[in-house]
């Protein structure tokens, strides 16, 4: 080749991107035939098509699955930013004639999921009914690598560490409590202290929760016993104190009902400085946010605000 030849562009058919993308979410020919109601064959051929293209393999072929090459990551990331700004510039197209369509994706922590996202749903789709929602919970852990590879467009989730590859668009304080039934012994107290707590029962999160990271480390500093109980479902843990299975530790995102007719107390831990939980709302950093997202982030944002003045 002549030092001042270039390599032939390729053009890619929307469909091969597509199927491509489809793939690399769910990991699978057969699931992405699926979701895309085609044959498992119409999906592989695409895939193959691609590789010849290329002239390099995009996945390894395992025995449990598809995963992407370092070829594939490339290419994925090219296609993402394809496939996102054709959803922005079909979006600003309805936009312009007040059609308000499109899909949001959205990643949450699982405290937000029972009633701060109904809630904020409830009122959005009156709003915007054109406007769907797909919703996963996941670990605080898993928030931010679902955004940043673009698998959900807004994460919602407790405090997430910082990445230059993900922007903040709110962050809501809570204070982090013990949570008991009215009967428990810690019930009718105004605050209580972590060694207190630690003398009764235990419900504890595992490893990759935002609460684990809080409380875990302090409660082995006081020397306290092992959990009776650690999960990693916050509805778990929450039913488990119903039960007066023991005390748990979180904020008041989630329990907002059972606080307002008395089922649980969020008592305020007393230490050197107050406990408190960051929640925030997450994009990827550079990404122009669809019509869609927009509107529903500026939704969760101020459903955040009002949350966080009012405790």
């Amino acid at each position: 080749m002549q030092p001042d030849a270039k390599l032939p562009r390729k053009h890619f058919h929307a469909n091969a991107l597509y199927y491509f993308d489809m793939v690399f979410r769910h990991g699978s020919i057969r699931e992405a035939a699926r979701h895309l109601h085609v044959a498992s064959s119409a999906v592989s051929r695409q895939i193959l098509k691609l590789e010849d293209e290329l002239g390099v393999p995009l996945f390894e072929r395992l025995a449990n699955g598809l995963r992407l090459t370092s070829a594939g990551e490339i290419f994925a990331h090219h296609v993402r930013t394809v496939l996102q700004d054709a959803e922005r510039m079909h979006s600003e197209l309805e936009a312009l004639q007040g059609l308000h369509r499109g899909h949001v994706e959205i990643i949450s922590v699982e405290g937000p999921s029972i009633e701060l996202l109904p809630n904020l749903l409830e009122s959005f789709n009156l709003k915007y009914p054109n406007i769907t929602v797909g919703l996963s919970i996941a670990g605080s852990d898993a928030i931010a690598p679902a955004i940043i590879s673009g698998q959900a467009d807004i994460g919602l989730g407790f405090d997430l560490s910082r990445y230059e590859e993900m922007q903040q668009l709110a962050l809501a304080r809570f204070p982090l409590g013990a949570v008991v039934t009215p009967d428990h012994p810690l019930a009718k107290r105004t605050k209580v202290t972590l060694r207190k707590c630690a003398q009764h029962p235990l419900i504890m999160s595992k490893p990759g929760t935002s609460t684990y990271l809080h409380m875990a480390p302090l409660l082995a500093q006081l020397g306290a016993p092992h959990a009776s109980i650690e999960c990693n479902s916050f509805e778990f843990s929450r039913r488990m104190v119903l039960r007066g299975a023991g005390i748990a530790f979180q904020t008041r995102i989630g329990i907002e009902d059972d606080l307002a007719k008395g089922n649980l107390m969020h008592i305020p831990i007393a230490h050197q400085q107050p406990f408190y939980s960051d929640l925030g709302v997450y994009v990827r950093g550079g990404r122009h946010l669809t019509t869609a997202m927009d509107f529903f982030a500026r939704a969760l944002c101020d459903t955040l605000t009002s949350l966080a003045e009012s405790t």
